[in-house]
């Protein structure tokens, strides 16, 4: 099936020879020569999981099959708490067991979780092939899938174990987005509230205009989201490709969220929910350390409200909650030599990477959790 071009909408993430585009469009995963660009190989391994798998295989199995002489599938168990060692492998059997070599392209079709574990199974199969992200989740399409994080969870820490290493496409067909649970459509407007703080205030106004909208799968309102979030992102990630500075920004509210996700035990909270409350723990923070005024923290909890996510973390441990989040938070990527540094808006629209007293930190998680 041909592609009419003219209602493709598409986003360039610049990286000199590791560029690639976002394209995005409604009912775009089916059409054959969206892939004509890819590296020309005999076999392609679909990686899915068995929700998305019974919705969309089929169809990007029809697409491929003009390109590849091979289409093979490979369907992982979902959710968060399978993003371990142990699943990593079924996609390095599959493709063992039908003699993939280094062209093999991989093509991630899922959420989150599918996407940063074919990545990190593309970085590390034959010590690199190409790879393709096919985000069916609001999440991955305007984070995840972006930026070429890869990786699985260790049961002390989210997403420590990992590479850096970036897909030659990435597809957003926005009519996934129609059979995506309601807690899921709300988990991914976590990352898509998120842009406005740290990046770009009037992109948080129509967030607050939109919302409605959103919540209501309008195709208009969710592809001008995913476009602005991947513009967002794509100009961070061509500064800063490998976090050394400016990218850690884009982990807004995901300290705490973590911390949240890793002492809850992964999947008991979806990604978004702890990245929401996170979010408002993150701002609180910023008030705390004088860089936002109350009005700012009030405003951000009523969007984060509308979007039907938590506006509490979940206390951790009942003798000691906010030292137990000390703890988790310790583990956090960002830590430098055990002192946890975190993502605060340094005024509206603009973020930077800050230490904060233990002391001002327990207080905020003692104000913001149940």
């Amino acid at each position: 099936m041909s592609l009419h071009y003219s209602d493709l909408q598409t986003v360039d993430i610049d990286l000199a020879d590791r560029s690639y585009l976002i394209k995005i469009r409604a009912a775009l995963i089916g059409f054959s020569d969206l892939y004509n660009s890819l590296p020309a190989a005999t076999t392609a391994l679909i990686v899915t999981n068995t929700t998305v798998a019974p919705l969309y295989a089929q169809c990007l199995q029809g697409a491929l099959a003009d390109k590849y002489a091979q289409v093979h599938t490979v369907v992982l168990p979902d959710g968060e708490e399978h993003k371990t060692w142990q699943t990593l492998n079924l996609i390095f059997d599959a493709l063992l067991q039908h003699g993939c070599d280094r062209k093999t392209v991989l093509f991630a079709l899922g959420g989150g979780v599918v996407g940063d574990m074919t990545g990190f199974a593309a970085a590390t199969y034959m010590r690199g092939v190409p790879f393709v992200q096919v985000p069916t989740t609001l999440l991955a399409q305007v984070d995840s899938s972006v930026g070429g994080k890869t990786g699985i969870n260790h049961p002390m820490g989210k997403n420590m174990i990992g590479a850096f290493y970036q897909p030659q496409l990435v597809v957003c067909d926005l009519s996934t987005l129609d059979t995506l649970p309601q807690r899921e459509l709300s988990a991914g407007l976590a990352e898509v509230i998120k842009y406005g703080p740290i990046a770009d205030m009037a992109f948080m106004e129509w967030l607050e205009e939109s919302m409605d909208a959103l919540l209501a799968r309008d195709k208009a309102a969710l592809a001008h989201a995913v476009r602005r979030c991947c513009e967002i992102k794509a100009w961070v990630v061509g500064q800063d490709e490998r976090e050394s500075g400016l990218r850690a920004i884009l982990n807004f509210g995901h300290t705490f969220g973590h911390a949240i996700e890793a002492g809850m035990g992964y999947g008991v909270w979806l990604h978004g929910e702890g990245v929401g409350a996170g979010m408002v723990m993150a701002a609180e923070l910023s008030q705390r350390l004088g860089l936002v005024d109350a009005a700012f923290v009030v405003r951000l909890r009523a969007l984060v409200q509308r979007a039907g996510l938590p506006l509490r973390g979940p206390v951790l441990d009942a003798a000691d909650n906010a030292g137990r989040y000390l703890e988790l938070m310790r583990l956090d990527k960002k830590a430098d030599a055990g002192a946890i540094r975190f993502v605060v808006i340094d005024g509206p629209g603009r973020a930077a990477l800050r230490a904060a007293p233990d002391a001002m930190v327990r207080e905020v998680i003692d104000t913001c959790c149940q």
